[in-house]
């Protein structure tokens, strides 16, 4: 290939020889303007499919075109030299710049050549027209990406001016929308909980109380029950350290906390361990105390921890046992709840209308009461290392060395005190509490009757109540009669596919299990019956022959009333 070229190039330098060995060329590139009016002419029945070279006999008074020559015309010198009308974007403008491309026109810059192809000869002018024709698209669409686009700074001004007063709408949409929502709900509140290094909490902290296996109960918030393991650890490393009569740091229970719990472990979280139960240690501050590493001085104050015990006169010295330690996290569990119930006595104060529900009585929290958002516990003061006196100021150096100074420095820190002291004037920042609005109610409820949403409110509240106050055995009862309609028609079907008058409990209760959509075992199904007797004996009796008990039922009776009768039933023993 390279020979060909070499030789091709020899042949068109020199004048009086034609090209003998035409240059195969593929066929995707696009040919040259110069090369184009030999592709018009149509091949001979045995001439192949490459393209000939034109028998060009280039003399030497008239300059050689090049082999390829392609128009190149910066943005700037394509913008200048064009017209007004071309700059403006006109039609014109547009179909002037494609014939100078395609070398019909000659521009005021770029001089005439006879044998260039802005000047092309008369036998190519039928192919330059025909291949003109062809590339008039593409030269407008090159010319239109090459004019750059104009943006004035008053059009982006205007542009962000405009974007800054759809964000203000968008903004007092949204404020409009929450007033007429009412009071806050619950779940908007939790997701902005935020853990005491100002990040928001993760979802397993935020919403752990709903994630409680079991029935819901009066179930502490996580970080509680974190303090809560944090106490049990700690207690356990500092009666293994007590009982054997070793002085108890906090370097020491430290260290065994984090490899116990993997998580940190601070003076912090012992302060709201002493806030939580103030009656579990006694803290203080002590100097050498022996801690065999080198970190540690035997001169510098540690916090030592010492349990307390109930101590009887005439007994030996109190142990740290194990029952002692079961005592103190029950008691210590028992705080937690309680500081609890005090952050659910004031929500439902908040309440409209307020509610009010015994101690002893209430058996899980309100259904909107944020268990996970009740605020951290304040960490109690620890005893702090007594303060030792450094020289922090030039007069208090002078005091100190006042005999051992020349009365010429005696002299330059006196004044060097005397620029240097400020009038100290403790200001005490008094912190307004902004006044909390009374509440509006909510746009909504326009038009509606007060008395009616007193009734409304009256009738939650009393449900509500009574859901708080319920007992483990009637919540139980109250899920056995949620099922008790399906389970009728369950039973119904059983002794269909039987077609026994009476069966036995066993089987009864192994076919029921086997047909109920939820697991459940033969002895809770067994259950279901007895209560379903003793809701309905007219239609389902048990029946106890010798050692075996046996189920009848009254297949003609009305399955539908049956069912419409238990749900009344569910519905009136949840009111209670």
């Amino acid at each position: 290939m390279a020979q060909r070229r070499l030789t091709d190039f020899f042949a068109r330098r020199r004048p009086g020889v034609s090209a003998t060995l035409p240059r195969a060329k593929p066929a995707w590139r696009t040919p040259s303007p110069a090369k184009s009016a030999p592709c018009a002419a149509a091949p001979g029945p045995g001439s192949s499919r490459k393209r000939a070279r034109p028998p060009a006999k280039p003399t030497r008074d008239e300059p050689v075109p090049p082999a390829r020559k392609r128009l190149r015309l910066p943005a700037d010198a394509a913008g200048s030299s064009l017209p007004e009308d071309v700059r403006d974007g006109g039609d014109a403008g547009s179909d002037l710049c494609c014939k100078r491309a395609r070398g019909l026109v000659s521009g005021p810059s770029s001089p005439a050549v006879p044998g260039s192809p802005e000047h092309p000869s008369p036998q190519s002018k039928k192919t330059k027209k025909a291949a003109g024709s062809a590339g008039g698209q593409p030269c407008l669409a090159a010319q239109e990406n090459k004019v750059p686009s104009k943006v004035t700074p008053s059009e982006l001004k205007s542009c962000l001016q405009r974007a800054q007063e759809l964000g203000a709408r968008v903004q007092e949409l949204k404020a409009s929308a929450q007033k007429d929502a009412g009071e806050p709900s619950a779940p908007e509140d939790e997701g902005r909980l935020e853990g005491p290094c100002g990040k928001q909490m993760p979802a397993y902290q935020r919403f752990h109380a709903l994630a409680q296996p079991g029935p819901p109960g009066l179930v502490l918030p996580y970080k509680y029950q974190v303090l809560a393991e944090m106490f049990r650890s700690m207690d356990t490393i500092v009666g293994m350290l007590y009982n054997r009569s070793e002085t108890v740091t906090f370097a020491k229970v430290k260290q065994g906390v984090q490899d116990m719990m993997r998580k940190r472990f601070e003076e912090r979280n012992v302060g709201q361990i002493k806030t939580v139960y103030p009656s579990s240690y006694h803290f203080r501050q002590e100097r050498f105390v022996p801690t065999f590493k080198d970190g540690i001085k035997r001169s510098d104050y540690q916090l030592t921890i010492e349990p307390l015990l109930d101590h009887q006169a005439g007994s030996a010295a109190p142990q740290l046992t194990a029952s002692c330690l079961l005592q103190r996290r029950q008691v210590f569990s028992q705080n937690l709840v309680a500081r609890v119930r005090e952050h659910h006595r004031a929500f439902l104060a908040s309440l409209n209308p307020p509610m009010e529900v015994p101690e002893d009585q209430l058996t899980r929290w309100h259904p909107r009461f944020n268990v996970d958002g009740v605020p951290d516990i304040e960490p109690a003061e620890l005893p702090q290392p007594p303060a030792v006196e450094k020289l922090t100021t030039a007069q208090e150096v002078l005091a100190r060395a006042r005999s051992l100074m020349s009365p010429r420095m005696e002299k330059a820190l006196s004044d060097l005190a005397q620029r240097t002291a400020e009038p100290s004037s403790p200001r005490s920042p008094s912190l307004a509490q902004p006044a909390t609005p009374p509440a509006a109610p909510p746009s909504a409820l326009k038009g509606v009757s007060q008395a009616l949403l007193e009734r409304i409110r009256a009738k939650e509240a009393q449900k509500q109540l009574a859901q708080m106050t319920r007992r483990p055995e009637q919540e139980q009862r109250l899920q056995r009669l949620e099922r008790l309609p399906e389970l009728a028609r369950v039973l119904r079907s059983v002794f269909v596919s039987e077609r026994k008058p009476a069966l036995t409990m066993e089987v009864a209760c192994a076919r029921m299990v086997g047909s109920y959509r939820a697991a459940m075992s033969p002895g809770e199904m067994e259950k279901h019956l007895q209560l379903l007797s003793e809701l309905l004996p007219d239609w389902l009796s048990l029946h106890h022959i010798r050692t075996d008990t046996y189920v009848k039922l009254d297949k003609a009776a009305d399955l539908a009333g049956v069912m419409e009768q238990l749900a009344r039933l569910a519905r009136a023993e949840e009111t209670l």
